[in-house]
């Protein structure tokens, strides 16, 4: 869904930081629905009743239902919270919704922005890998890197928006790499969720990146300096390079 999140931000000229947020809102919100429909079959389990499992794919039908509209409220909600002039309202998400075949209605746009507020209990303002990415690239220009900063900023963007249109798939990279292995147990598998939900590290894979692609010479000394920063080991940082680096051109290690 990611890809569609960007589509429809570039469609509506968002910025970078309001996409990022909306995708992250959109995930934090498919988690809790997942985590209901999970809910309700350990009742099913426990009751044993037809009715519960009637309600358990009432709601899966439900999400899959009105996936679009929710993913359209979460970027309206990510319009409103980046500080952009540029705010998606109403009549221009309807306007789009009306282009898919969708017959919402105004009501029903802003119940589902409530909706998601709801599940999320108002906690929107959520942090985004791009606030730590551009932390370290001022750190590390206070520290006197020598990479030129705006070709540097750019790349990293770059390589942020590549990030989450394959996540999944640098992360399973990822995986095999840190247990040495090629099919992680269910446990491993669990255990990496931390990983998942490590943006500091995620930031300094791609800063590392970056700078491994506009002028490997300076990549050691810039490993060094995140090491020095965050205190996240360059064997991680290099791990981390290396699985983004992979999925960009195959096996290519800095």
């Amino acid at each position: 869904f990611a890809e569609f999140v960007f589509l429809l931000a570039e469609k509506w000229h968002l910025d970078q930081l309001a996409r990022y947020q909306a995708v992250e809102l959109l995930e934090r919100f498919m988690i809790k629905q997942v985590e209901q429909i999970s809910k309700c079959s350990r009742e099913n389990v426990v009751s044993h009743g037809q009715g519960q499992g009637s309600s358990r794919s009432s709601l899966k039908d439900q999400i899959y239902d009105t996936f679009v509209l929710r993913l359209v409220s979460c970027v309206q909600l990510a319009s409103k919270l980046s500080l952009h002039y540029n705010i998606v309202n109403s009549d221009t998400a309807l306007k789009f919704l009306q282009s898919l075949k969708y017959s919402y209605t105004k009501q029903e746009l802003l119940e589902s922005e409530l909706a998601v507020l709801k599940t999320l209990h108002f906690q929107i303002n959520v942090s985004t890998p791009l606030a730590y990415v551009e932390l370290l690239l001022e750190v590390l220009g206070h520290n006197g890197c020598l990479l030129p900063a705006k070709p540097l900023h750019q790349m990293c963007m770059q390589l942020l928006d590549f990030f989450y249109l394959t996540r999944d798939t640098i992360y399973d990279t990822l995986l095999k790499i840190a247990i040495d292995n090629s099919t992680p147990s269910s446990l491993q598998v669990a255990k990496f969720l931390t990983v998942k939900e490590d943006f500091m590290l995620l930031a300094v894979g791609i800063i590392s990146t970056s700078v491994f692609i506009l002028n490997p010479g300076h990549w050691k000394q810039v490993v060094e300096h995140l090491n020095c920063i965050t205190g996240i080991t360059s064997q991680s940082i290099l791990e981390f390079s290396y699985a983004v680096l992979d999925q960009i051109l195959g096996s290519t290690t800095p």
